[in-house]
């Protein structure tokens, strides 16, 4: 799965816990969670919990604590479906 497909998945995971519309419009590599989308810390662990089912990975906490920008997750995401 490229990082362009990657983006996408998680562009329609995130849109229901946005706050920051303007912010999900210009959504990117570098986009932060809380920071650019105001996406709270208890709506984050539902995206979390989002990204698992989707990618069908099983995420651990020390990655779960690094998931905080589109950028992160990616990777995370990307090592999990290769292991």
């Amino acid at each position: 799965m490229t990082k362009e497909e990657l983006i996408i998945k998680l562009t329609a995971i995130v849109k229901p816990y946005i706050q920051n519309e303007e912010a999900f419009k210009g959504l990117n590599e570098n986009t932060d969670f809380i920071n650019d989308l105001e996406i709270n810390s208890a709506n984050l662990v539902d995206v979390i919990l989002d990204v698992e089912d989707e990618f069908n990975i099983e995420i651990d906490n020390d990655s779960m604590e690094k998931m905080l920008s589109v950028k992160a997750t990616i990777e995370i995401i990307q090592i999990k479906m290769n292991v």
